[in-house]
């Protein structure tokens, strides 16, 4: 391409200009140290469609694989858009869904559209202007399907919030809400808190024996599978490795989406010596990986075995969002040892050892530090005052961090 016929470059200063209300849509949540990312192209979900009034494309879910069933939804959308106006992409859930049901949810979406715009219109920026559902109702609306039997609430205010949700979008589901009354928990009586509390462990069991580990870094999320204690069925140990490798999957690919990890996803699986048995895993964990709602794309593996899945991220994992970074080890999984914390003592004692006017020296350390001090026959302690040529008195303080210490 020469000069002549390369497009000219956008500035944003072209398109923007100070002062001028905008109106924006919250794509994805700040995740760690990134803002959040915020377009001007509107995207609201309704039960089986997401309508985009401002662009004009159409599209149906990759999980709907029936061609009769895409051209059906894909004619049916088609004929609600007005003078070709905004677009429509068709959730997964829509799948036999009948046309009534679908021509609702576009009238409601379009209604919907016109209450933002006018909103928008009479308030003065910055302003919300709208808000998605609650978290309750995001999950009627999403997750809920034919295949749930129950959906159990233990408080009265959100079993009728839900009733009155579930009348108005999905009558269907009415019968299948459920008070919970009992002394037990909720969570406790179903087993929830217990998968919570794995969900936060990095190390996950596995039925066979075997084990995962799971770790969360800025840049991306390594799982590494272990045999641990299953020694295998059969006197290869190649049964034994591929054996491991696909009953893993089923875990990782749960605990993916339990976790909510996304971006960059590392396995590294056992080494398999015969292709076949890395097909055979591969197979199993691109099957395992249609069940997951979120998109994600696998590639092979490569010279050192490990398998990378790229899966759409749009908020906080787990661990981030029901917990804080460590205020011990900020975060890195690690502490100076009371041995290298003895030493940076000793090191700081030297520079300070000429300066010193008092005959006694009051070192105040964390108790595990103290026991290291005066441990090994009191050795660290001697050379110290060897050091100093002071008598150094040690005050044990469990307010300190294992890492500080203060010397007076």
């Amino acid at each position: 391409m020469d000069a002549a016929s390369a497009p000219a470059e956008v500035v944003i200063t072209d398109l923007l200009k100070e002062g001028q209300e905008i109106l924006v849509q919250i794509a994805k949540e700040p995740i760690g140290k990134k803002g959040a990312r915020i377009t001007s192209h509107i995207a609201l979900p309704g039960r089986f469609l997401v309508y985009m009034p401002t662009v004009n494309h159409t599209g149906v879910s990759r999980k709907i694989s029936s061609d009769e069933e895409r051209q059906r939804l894909k004619r049916i959308i088609i004929s609600e858009r007005e003078n070709g106006q905004g677009g429509f992409i068709v959730r997964t859930a829509a799948a036999g869904a009948s046309e009534e049901d679908l021509r609702a949810d576009i009238r409601f979406l379009k209604n919907l559209w016109h209450e933002i715009k006018t909103r928008s219109e009479e308030a003065k920026a910055p302003a919300l202007i709208y808000h998605d559902l609650n978290v309750v109702e995001r999950v009627l609306r999403d997750q809920v399907t034919s295949d749930f039997s129950a959906i159990w609430v233990d408080t009265e205010t959100e079993y009728e919030r839900i009733l009155r949700f579930a009348n108005r979008f999905q009558p269907a589901l009415v019968r299948r809400v459920k008070l919970y009354t009992k002394d037990t928990p909720l969570f406790e009586q179903f087993g929830l808190k217990e998968e919570i509390d794995k969900a936060l462990k990095s190390k996950v069991w596995l039925k066979s024996g075997g084990y995962i580990v799971i770790n969360q870094t800025e840049a991306l999320v390594a799982i590494d599978i272990n045999t641990g204690k299953y020694v295998g069925k059969t006197a290869r140990l190649e049964d034994t490795i591929v054996k491991t490798n696909v009953d893993a999957i089923k875990e990782i690919v749960r605990q993916v989406r339990l976790r909510d990890l996304g971006g960059i996803i590392i396995i590294d699986f056992i080494d398999m010596d015969e292709r076949r048995n890395r097909q055979r895993v591969m197979q199993a964990l691109e099957e395992e990986l249609r069940n997951d709602r979120a998109p994600s794309k696998v590639l092979q593996f490569n010279d050192f075995g490990l398998v990378a899945i790229t899966r759409k991220r749009v908020k906080q994992s787990l661990e981030r969002t029901i917990g804080s970074p460590c205020p011990h080890c900020e975060a890195t999984g690690f502490v100076k040892s009371a041995t290298t914390v003895c030493n940076e003592i000793y090191v700081e004692m030297r520079k300070m050892a000429k300066h010193m006017e008092r005959q006694d020296i009051l070192l105040r350390v964390n108790p595990e530090v103290a026991k290291t001090l005066k441990g090994q026959n009191g050795r660290w302690l001697t050379e110290i005052e060897e050091l100093t040529k002071r008598t150094v008195i040690i005050k044990s303080d469990a307010t300190l961090h294992e890492e500080q210490f203060d010397i007076n």
